[in-house]
Parts: C-alpha cells; structure tokens; sequence
C-alpha cells in the first residue's frame, strides 16, 4: 500500500462528482419564481445571494406562516448555528403538516451548507403547488396544482352490476359481428378458382382450395352390425356384394370355440408315458408299474 492512502483523511458529505451532477440540475429560472413568489407572500427581499438569504431559516418560517398561520410560534433571530439550524427543521415540519411528502423535503444541512440546493429547490417548488391546491393566490403561477382526491360511495346493487364488464385490458369484442354468418348446419356452395369461376358475392361459398366433399357419400354402406360375406378372390370367387370381405383382409370363417372349456382343469400330455401304438390302458398300466404305482 502506498503512503497516500494512511495520510488521506476522512470524507463527509457528497462527493465532488455527486455535487456537479446536482449543480446540473439546478434551474436558474424556478430560482427567479421562487424568488418573487417567497418575496411577494412575506413581503420581504432575499438579496443577491439566494442560499444566503434563506440559510438562517428565519424568512422560511415567516413564509410558512403565511402560508399555515400558526404552524411555526417560535422563530429563532439569533446568529448562533443551532438556532439557524432549529429555524430550517420547524420549518421542515411544517411543511410536512401542510401536506408535502417526505420525499419532496430537503434536510436542513442541504440549505445551510450549500450543500444540495436543487432538493431545497424541489421542497419549495412542491410547497408552491401545495399553496396553489388550498387557494393561495400569490400572482405568480408557480408549482404544480396537486389532484384532489374524489371518493364515490356505491350501493350494492352498483357494486355487483360491476362484476360482469370486462376491462378494456382482457382484450374487446367491440368491432366483433355475426354480419354475413349463415345459419349452422346450412348448405355451402363450393366453387373452383381454377377452372376461372368467378368468387361468390355471398360468403357461403367455399373455395376447392379448403377442399371439397362433392364426391363423397354413404351408398353401398351396411348397416353397424350388419354380417359381411367372406370370399376368395385367388379362387376366382365373386363376391356378391359391397358388403363381403376379401380374403386378402384376412378371414374368420374357420375359426371357432369347439373343444374349449372355460374354468375347467387341463390335462397335460407327456409322449414319455403316453406311447403311440398300443391301446391306452396298456399305456396307462405301464406308466404304473414304472412310477411303483398299484394295480
């Protein structure tokens, strides 16, 4: 580490580069409005330097009085710092009882030591349309004029009947219509571009190009469940109707359930002990004498 750093000593307050970047913003022309808008409620003049003319805090108060009769009773005229700085923090709640947000207040070192003059350049400009909002009248239109609150009261039946709309946000059927729609299950004409029909005038057309059932229908179907004859057609067997099937399709017609039980016991052949030729019993008594069986 280099020497420099030890020998440095501490910083407070803003940074030279915050306070260019707050000197920049800074209006000379709402330090003018203000000027003849403060001197013209107190009917006092600031002087040449603006910062100097309000650091005490005595002419904010007065200003504030004007403005709130009462709301400050205490006004240090002394030079001592404390009381200067006394001066600018009952000015600051007073503004706050007047109605300003805290985030349009300036602390009282801001004002006192130059040290952030556009925030104290804010705070005056909010107290200013503050004014405007109760009714001051001061002949010069400075501030912005704050909104007034407006409640409604609904009754329920009100209250309800606004469930059912929709905001604008969810999307609007406005321009929506059924205009030209013919009536479900009507017929629709179909024609083809290409053999150079003109379109329709209506809108119950449809084009070849969104495809067609012209050619399409139910003659020859059997009923569901209907037998459907089988034939051969390597045998050179015709088949009499729509409703028989190629063997080719495969075919059921040996198939069939005879010999099958159901739930039954099977049971199970072994050539081991059933033999070919001879009769059975014989087959069945040799089986015996091989397993010690009885006679």
């Amino acid at each position: 580490m280099s020497s420099n750093q030890f020998n440095k000593g501490p910083s407070y307050g803003l940074s030279a580069e915050v306070k260019n970047r707050l000197a920049q913003k800074y209006d000379p022309q709402k330090e003018a409005e203000l000027r003849i808008w403060i001197e013209n409620i107190t009917g006092r003049e600031i002087g040449p330097d603006f910062q100097k003319g309000l650091k005490d805090g005595v002419l904010l108060c007065e200003l504030m009085n004007k403005l709130h009769p009462g709301s400050i009773r205490k006004i240090n005229r002394s030079a001592l710092n404390w009381h200067q700085l006394e001066n600018l923090s009952n000015f600051i709640k007073a503004t706050i009882s007047y109605g300003l947000k805290p985030v349009d207040l300036f602390e009282a070192n801001d004002l006192y030591e130059n040290g952030n003059m556009t925030q104290v350049q804010v705070s005056l400009l909010a107290l200013a349309g503050m004014a405007k909002t109760k009714g001051m009248e001061s002949g010069v239109d400075i501030g912005v004029k704050y909104s007034e609150r407006q409640e409604r009261s609904f009754d329920d039946a009100k209250l309800k009947a606004g469930h059912c709309v929709i905001g604008l946000q969810m999307g609007t059927n406005k321009c929506a219509s059924q205009s030209g729609m013919t009536a479900y299950g009507t017929r629709r004409h179909l024609y083809d571009p290409k053999n150079q029909i003109l379109a329709p005038m209506d809108h119950s057309t449809i084009s070849l190009q969104m495809g067609t059932n012209k050619c399409a229908s139910q003659v020859g179907m059997t009923a569901p469940g209907t037998r459907r004859h089988i034939y051969d057609a390597k045998l050179g067997t015709e088949k009499c109707d729509d409703s028989s099937m190629s063997l080719q399709m495969g075919s059921n017609l040996g198939a069939n359930q005879s010999g099958q039980v159901f739930g039954l016991g099977r049971q199970i052949y072994d050539p081991k002990y059933c033999p070919q030729s001879g009769p059975p019993g014989e087959a069945a008594n040799a089986a015996r004498h091989e397993d010690g069986g009885y006679y």
